[in-house]
Formats: C-alpha cells, structure tokens, sequence
C-alpha cells in the first residue's frame, strides 16, 4: 500500500523542520511531524514534552514516559521533543498543561484542529 503523504510544510508554510532524532519522533519515524491520511491521530504538533504533561498524557491512558522496548521506544522525558497527536495537545491546552510548540516543526496540516493563534500562544521560536 502506498502512503499519500501530505506536503511537508510547517504551520508558518515553510518548508518542515525536524522535532527530534532523539528520540526518534513522527508517524513515520523520520524525526518530523509529517502526516498522511493513514495518520488518524493527526501526528503534528511538535512539543517538549514537560512533567505535568506527561502526567496528564498517563492519565488519559497513554503513558508517555514508560519506556517500551518491543517498539524502541525509549520513553519521554521533561525536554524532550516530540510529534504530539494535535487533539491531545488541544486537549492538554483545556486542562492548562499544554507543552511549549515548536512552530517551524509542526505540519500545517495540525490546523486543521488546533486554530494557528492558540499553537502561537505557545510558540517556542516565535520572537
């Protein structure tokens, strides 16, 4: 089956950057926020990833922190970047534990469900 990946541009329209080599982060693990249709959780804000949000991630049922060898999956830290699901973040956001974004690294296509002036607020590289 061959994967329509969308456009690799940021919520600025540029073109994406990367969010994390380490860990290795995205729907494809290609250490970008890249999205196609197959990725129904909208893998597209990049975030780092703090206490309180991981915290909160566990709650919700998707522990974060717990490494999972099975899946290379080294496990989150407070710091570390990551392709977060853009609902759980808008999520996060209403309960006041959304991560910091890093804008250059988050796919446009994240706007589809999060309005670009609330992932702004919480812009890391905006000056």
């Amino acid at each position: 089956m061959e994967l329509d990946i969308s456009p690799s541009l940021n919520v600025l329209g540029e073109p994406l950057q990367s969010c994390s080599h380490d860990p290795l982060t995205g729907f494809f693990r290609d250490g970008c926020c890249n999205t196609s249709d197959q990725d129904f959780g909208s893998h597209t804000v990049c975030v780092e990833v703090t206490q309180a949000f991981l915290e909160f991630s566990r709650f919700r049922g998707n522990d974060l922190s717990t490494p999972v060898p099975d899946f290379d999956f080294p496990g989150l830290k407070p710091g570390n970047r990551w392709c977060l699901c853009a609902q759980r973040w808008l999520e996060a956001e209403q309960h006041e534990v959304a991560p910091r974004v890093v804008l250059a690294s988050t796919h446009q296509r994240a706007t589809e469900i999060v309005p670009l002036a609330l992932l702004k607020k919480y812009a890391l590289d905006l000056m």
